[in-house]
């Protein structure tokens, strides 16, 4: 009698799991105390002095992997493009140009598929590198650089479908984004350049790309009656007000809470000096607006005032956050 469906498929993936598992610790003992390590270091000397892209390229299972490590290097500093090995016989071979590098990704390393970038690249000068199981190949041999990928089985159980190797094509090209990435410094504000929509995008904002400014601050002197800030609050709409000195610095907030919690008939003849909470939470507008929302969330609060040298130049609130889709 078989075992039951959902044991087997269990079996299954925890075989999967297992064969990649030690397909990548295999390449981690490559690059750590094989030559591996010395070609990839190689590799990314190579593309850090890079003038032009990194072209990418690759047919089948290899070509959907060449195409994510040249979508993870442009997203990370590395302008990098995909081209397709048959298009590129087919007038795609003008999108490599001197100074660049081509990326060459084939677990057999068979050059039937790359003799036309092959020998454009010979023919120019561009630097070729290789991404094989197959030391001996002729793509390998016809590489600049060769990045020699452990021989491990396949996760397949026939041994035909590309798995084990494709996901090491892959980890080694997270690998080479990551690298280039520490060379230049790559800090979270290049990459929100790079990725200005989505949620990657919106958890990169400032403060200072969401914060109110100029007339839209809610701010009265220190002398103001409790009168004169309740109409400052309610013109504005940020449900808060704050309160300055004569030099401008802010001295204390005045919130909706604050007025439950001192509500009486003469409130609105009182110095707004004598309701406000001093010393309030305060952010600064280069602060990640995640940021904000974290230290909102923590002191159970809707509203921080932006300050620089003391100063009131920004109120973010906690609704500007979450229309902006910061969580």
């Amino acid at each position: 009698m078989r075992e039951p469906l959902h044991s087997r498929a269990c079996a299954a993936a925890l075989r999967v799991i297992a064969t990649e598992s030690d397909g990548l610790r295999e390449m981690a003992t490559a690059v750590e105390n094989g030559p591996l390590g010395s070609t990839f270091k190689d590799c990314v000397e190579r593309m850090t002095g890079l003038a032009g892209r990194v072209v990418t390229t690759g047919m089948g299972k290899s070509g959907h992997i060449a195409r994510k490590i040249a979508a993870t290097l442009a997203s990370t500093g590395t302008p990098a493009i995909y081209v397709h090995p048959a298009e590129a016989s087919h007038g795609d071979l003008g999108m490599i140009t001197p100074g660049d590098m081509v990326l060459a990704l084939s677990n057999s390393g068979r050059a039937d598929d790359f003799v036309n970038i092959i020998a454009y690249c010979r023919r120019f000068g561009i630097p070729l590198v290789s991404m094989t199981r197959k030391a001996e190949s002729a793509l390998a041999q016809e590489s600049d650089l060769a990045l020699i990928l452990p021989a491990s089985p396949e996760a397949c159980p026939i041994g035909l479908a590309p798995t084990t190797s494709s996901t090491m094509m892959l980890v080694l090209g997270d690998a080479l984004a990551v690298a280039l990435l520490e060379q230049r410094d790559f800090s979270a504000t290049d990459f929100k350049v790079f990725h200005p929509g989505g949620q990657i995008g919106n958890q990169l904002l400032r403060v200072a790309d969401l914060m109110h400014t100029g007339d839209d601050l809610p701010l009265v002197n220190a002398p103001a009656t409790m009168a004169e800030a309740l109409m400052v609050m309610t013109r504005k709409r940020l449900g808060c007000v704050g309160i300055v000195d004569d030099a401008g610095k802010l001295c204390g907030i005045i919130t909706d809470g604050d007025l439950r919690r001192h509500m009486s008939p003469d409130l609105l003849a009182k110095p707004a000096a004598g309701i406000m909470t001093r010393q309030p939470k305060t952010i600064r507008p280069g602060a990640l607006a995640a940021e904000a929302v974290h230290l909102m969330n923590t002191k159970s609060i809707t509203c921080l005032f932006v300050m620089e040298e003391e100063k009131p130049v920004g109120v973010i609130h906690i609704h500007d956050c979450l229309r902006a889709g910061v969580v």
